[in-house]
């Protein structure tokens, strides 16, 4: 089922795809690449800031995040294509926006990438304090295990998507029963007052948004299934439920974690806390869990989440900007696959190579100011993918109706709103200095634009540039979806 498609007067057969990733691999993405390095320092940050009425910063996100969720199931289910949020783009609003969406996301990846890997290197000077001091040792660390997860990557999307799977499960239990067993732990004391003791609604609500921001990097990465979308088994099916499933189970275990350990330990020594889920650890079952101490045990399971979310995010940071040369938008050899999985190696090689360098630069940084550096700006830069996706399934909506339910379009149309607006009040919720800073490196892309449709306009007498076409049943135009 492959018809004639056009793009202005770009038109191939379809690219043969190998689908190696199944339901389990996929939700374990979605739940491997949220459930990262945020959630370990998160209830402290929290706390510090608003106290329990923290907490609704959390429910306020994971509202959010499922209604994103439920826009990447739709999109995925009516237009399954490699890329994601950029293919979504594109097809809804033409080329620019869809390589400000490509080029948003793919920094956001790896820049993100440098961040988790920090924290990976923060946990591990737990068992080898020299990581902690010797700033040059734990730059070769942290490159190391980049490396070790883009060959394992190289390889094929089915032995990313392996590790993947373990390292959800070794993080994802602890997580839950610390969660579980510490709700009979709780003081109910912990939580007065809930707010404020001013009543002022505005301080409040501003203190619910700063945590909603706050709380916003651990949700980053619940579009993660869409972006590898034609290396799945019946990604119709798999994507919007791994989508989903992924997105639930960790919105699940992040409030459930939060509440138990505010109701654990109070909020005036919560916030001054360096290694909240090990204090509860500490306060639920002593000196030792196993022979092995608190704060031991928890910084392993942080090692093995920094691990898995590391390795997924790498194994996307190659898809989008491979998608987007597909189209003709990114330097052809990003478009480049090889080897017996097929994997795009020059796309993931540059992107770590951009990352290792992005590692040197900070090197002489602490952990912790490398770690926040970076985090804010990529959150920033990913919320803009993440609004024109919201965008593009409403302009879809109108413009392709037939991939959607009918019966379904008003409510579709209410939740792709809803998102976009979430979206919205989080970009600004990001503050003016970092917002001016994702504005420029977004512009900074404007000219690698130019450039492309430059050479793609001098080479079109002789040469075709490649571009995928859609997976519909009727022939199709793109341009600016009008």
């Amino acid at each position: 089922m492959s018809t004639a498609v056009t793009n202005g007067s770009r038109a191939t057969a379809r690219r043969p795809s190998k689908r190696k990733m199944g339901l389990w691999m996929a939700t374990a993405l979605v739940i491997g690449n949220m459930v990262g390095s945020g959630v370990f320092l998160l209830p402290a940050s929290l706390a510090g800031e608003a106290g329990p009425l923290s907490m609704l910063g959390w429910v306020f996100t994971g509202v959010g995040a499922v209604l994103l969720a439920l826009v990447f199931a739709n999109l995925g289910r009516a237009f399954p294509r490699t890329g994601g949020p950029y293919a979504y783009a594109r097809r809804a609003f033409g080329d620019f926006i869809g390589f400000q969406t490509a080029w948003g996301y793919w920094i956001a990846a790896w820049a993100g990438n440098a961040a988790i890997a920090t924290a990976f290197v923060a946990y591990g000077s737990t068992f080898w304090s020299d990581l902690g001091t010797n700033n040059l040792l734990a730059a070769a660390v942290g490159l190391s295990v980049i490396w070790l997860l883009t060959f394992a990557n190289i390889l094929g999307v089915r032995q990313g998507g392996a590790i993947q799977v373990v390292t959800t499960v070794l993080k994802f239990v602890p997580l839950l029963l610390i969660g579980v067993i510490g709700l009979f732990y709780m003081h109910g004391g912990n939580f007065t007052p809930f707010a404020p003791n001013d009543h002022n609604l505005w301080s409040q609500f501003g203190a619910i948004s700063t945590a909603g921001t706050f709380t916003l990097w651990a949700f980053i990465g619940l579009e993660s299934a869409t972006v590898p979308a034609e290396e799945m088994e019946d990604p119709k099916r798999t994507l919007p439920r791994a989508t989903i499933i992924g997105t639930v189970a960790a919105t699940g275990l992040y409030i459930l974690a939060t509440v138990a350990i505010m109701g654990i330990i109070p909020a005036h020594a919560l916030a001054g806390s360096n290694a909240p889920f090990a204090d509860a650890a500490r306060v639920m079952w002593g000196s030792s869990v196993l022979g092995v101490s608190p704060g031991k045990l928890i910084a392993l399971v942080a090692l093995i989440s920094t691990f898995g979310a590391l390795n997924g995010w790498i194994l996307l940071q190659g898809r989008v900007p491979q998608a987007a040369a597909e189209d003709g938008l990114f330097p052809k050899r990003f478009a480049h696959v090889s080897g017996k999985g097929q994997t795009p190696v020059f796309g993931l090689v540059v992107s770590s190579v951009l990352l290792s360098g992005l590692m040197l630069m900070n090197y002489n940084s602490s952990l912790v100011d490398q770690f926040n550096q970076v985090l804010l700006l990529a959150t920033l830069t990913t919320l803009v993918p993440y609004a024109f996706s919201a965008a593009a399934q409403l302009q879809m909506l109108f413009q392709d109706r037939a991939l959607f339910n009918p019966r379904h379009l008003a409510r579709d149309a209410a939740i792709a709103a809803l998102a976009f607006g979430y979206a919205f009040w989080m970009m600004w919720g990001a503050g003016e200095e970092i917002i001016a800073k994702g504005f420029l490196l977004l512009m900074a892309g404007t000219p690698v634009y130019v450039f492309l449709k430059w050479r793609q306009h001098r080479e079109a007498p002789a040469v075709t540039p490649p571009t995928r076409p859609i997976d519909v049943d009727t022939r199709v135009t793109i341009g600016t979806g009008r």
